[in-house]
């Protein structure tokens, strides 16, 4: 059964790309006459997501009125933050929205497009946690290296530095949110570090490889290059 629930980061505030898009969220930068989150939810919509729940932050009032106007149809929650809560204290008030049990969790300015379905099997058939979709890549140090044992368990996570190959965390995840709920956290947190680098040793946190297209547009050269490979 595929997850059909998705919390969708868009309050980035950009400012990596001040240069190339002055005032707006890093979501709604645009990509070819429209922001990069179209993208990002076309791709959701076409891997069978019925839910969407969008948590902003800094122009909300932006984002949401873009959504009801673009996408009047699709059964859409905002989560607004008042303060900015670090990735992990966003996606924790944004569950409340959740009608399911698990839910996927994609970056609004990051575009993967991994198989939820696939996804959804192993995070599912594993009982797991919190599954992690991973991308292979070759000669970089933009990001860090996670680690599996041969059950596809994650089992470490490295920092960023120049590596010859390894495979990065592409901020796609199925996540059981009763079981993200139970742990204490404060009200501003990061996913990555507090959440995930803290628990994944004590709970069952999968890792599912993909190497689909992947593209973050966190930087400039990134937002160039996905003016011509994004339609």
């Amino acid at each position: 059964m595929s997850i059909s629930t998705a919390i969708i980061l868009a309050g980035g505030l950009g400012t990596r790309l001040r240069s190339v898009v002055s005032d707006l969220p890093k979501c709604m930068a645009p990509v070819n006459g429209r922001p990069f989150l179209d993208h990002v939810i076309d791709y959701l919509q076409k891997q069978g997501v019925t839910h969407y729940i969008f948590s902003v932050g800094y122009k909300a009032e932006a984002i949401i009125q873009h959504i009801q106007t673009s996408y009047p149809h699709i059964n859409a929650d905002f989560a607004v933050e008042n303060s900015p809560l670090g990735t992990g204290g966003a996606i924790h008030y944004a569950c409340q929205y959740a009608k399911e049990e698990n839910a996927i969790i994609v970056n609004g300015d990051t575009l993967f497009e991994v198989n939820i379905s696939e996804l959804s099997e192993i995070h599912l058939s594993h009982q797991s946690e919190c599954t992690l979709s991973l991308k292979p890549m070759h000669q970089f140090e933009r990001y860090g290296v996670v680690t599996m044992n041969e059950k596809n368990q994650i089992i470490g996570f490295k920092e960023k530095q120049y590596y010859e190959s390894g495979l990065i965390n592409g901020g796609v995840y199925a996540l059981n949110i009763s079981k993200f709920m139970e742990h204490q956290f404060p009200k501003v947190f990061s996913f990555e570090k507090d959440y995930m680098e803290a628990y994944y040793s004590k709970g069952l946190f999968y890792g599912y490889i993909s190497d689909s297209y992947f593209i973050d547009i966190g930087i400039p050269e990134d937002y160039s290059k996905a003016q011509h490979e994004l339609n």
